[in-house]
């Protein structure tokens, strides 16, 4: 199965048809829980508390939130939440959720003011009846590309997450759409956002080591300092990588799970200052992302023009589709 970001852009992808089922199956939503609840204990956000003792939830940006499953699991947290997506579908999916439990709230609050006088009778009885109440969504919504910036006043977020989104800014659909540019856009305009003291924990899946060099260097180039978790590194699916930013280069640099018990990884990390790519093997990177070979005497293999051909449209130039006739060999 290829790549959806090899398939055009995101708003093209996720279409009314796939944003429904993104969003009714349960393995995807399972799996973007699991990746939230483990984006919000990197956040490392302190507790909401009850707000008579002073306690106040946090503000978080979610970048690229698609139907909201994430934002439901800040909500569970308590705390208030902005999402932003490019895919206007995936927006009506979590417009939906927002609606109905705003709906939910709305119903509550009609049913308990018609019930007040019979729980002063019930209160006069002393018996304390106890009511369950839907809040409404603390969640709201913006279509917004990540890749052009972030449309927000500074210092406004206490904290920033984004689930399998951030790997889309290394692909260009179009002449105009550079990816070192729309990188840089974002995570300027990220740091801008957050407030002095904030992180962002975004989860992304890198096709290559160079995409995740790229993304890291760009973070690194605005100012932020930080560094990849790669959590469970020795699974081919279970394999996620958190791009970890503070405003501190003192931090130390997060745990990584390793699907055992939760231990530090032993792979030594990069001293150099602004953002690390933690864990890399160079030995099978260089292997793996080794370009095809030519034949001897100079001849071109299809696989080495139908990877050239790749690198060219990842530049945003215009490149003949593959086809049948694609590195065939013609008679002399």
């Amino acid at each position: 199965m290829s790549r959806p970001e090899l398939t055009g852009h995101a708003s093209l992808f996720y279409n009314a048809k796939e944003a429904r089922k993104y969003d009714s199956s349960s393995r995807m939503v399972g799996i973007q829980r699991e990746i939230t609840e483990r984006a919000i204990e990197l956040l490392k956000l302190p507790s909401p508390g009850p707000r008579e003792k002073g306690g106040r939830p946090s503000f978080i940006l979610d970048v690229g939130c698609g139907s909201g499953l994430s934002g439901q699991v800040l909500e569970e947290h308590g705390h208030i939440w902005v999402g932003c997506d490019v895919s206007r579908d995936m927006l009506n999916m979590a417009n939906e959720r927002i609606e109905q439990k705003r709906e939910e709230s709305q119903n509550n609050d009609g049913s308990s003011s018609e019930e007040d006088s019979e729980d002063e009778s019930m209160k006069g009885q002393g018996n304390n009846g106890s009511k369950h109440t839907t809040e409404p969504s603390p969640g709201d919504l913006l279509h917004h590309d990540m890749g052009t910036g972030l449309p927000f006043r500074p210092a406004t977020f206490d904290g920033c997450i984004s689930i399998s989104a951030l790997q889309w800014l290394c692909y260009s659909n179009s002449k105009d759409q550079v990816p070192k540019r729309r990188l840089m856009r974002f995570f300027g305009a990220l740091y801008r956002v957050l407030r002095r003291g904030a992180r962002a924990v975004l989860q992304f899946y890198p096709e290559t080591s160079e995409h995740a060099i790229l993304i890291s260097e760009c973070a690194a180039r605005v100012g932020f300092a930080g560094g990849i978790v790669v959590d469970y590194p020795n699974s081919t699916k279970a394999k996620k990588h958190y791009l970890v930013l503070s405003f501190e280069r003192a931090t130390a640099a997060p745990v990584a799970l390793t699907g055992m018990e939760g231990a530090l990884l032993n792979g030594e990390r990069d001293q150099a200052a602004g953002v690390r790519v933690a864990d890399k093997d160079p030995r099978k990177a260089g292997k793996r992302n080794a370009a095809p070979k030519k034949r001897k005497g100079g001849g071109k293999t299809k696989e080495w023009i139908v990877h050239k051909k790749e690198t060219q449209r990842k530049k945003g130039k215009d490149t003949r589709k593959d086809t049948k006739y694609t590195g065939r060999k013609r008679p002399t």
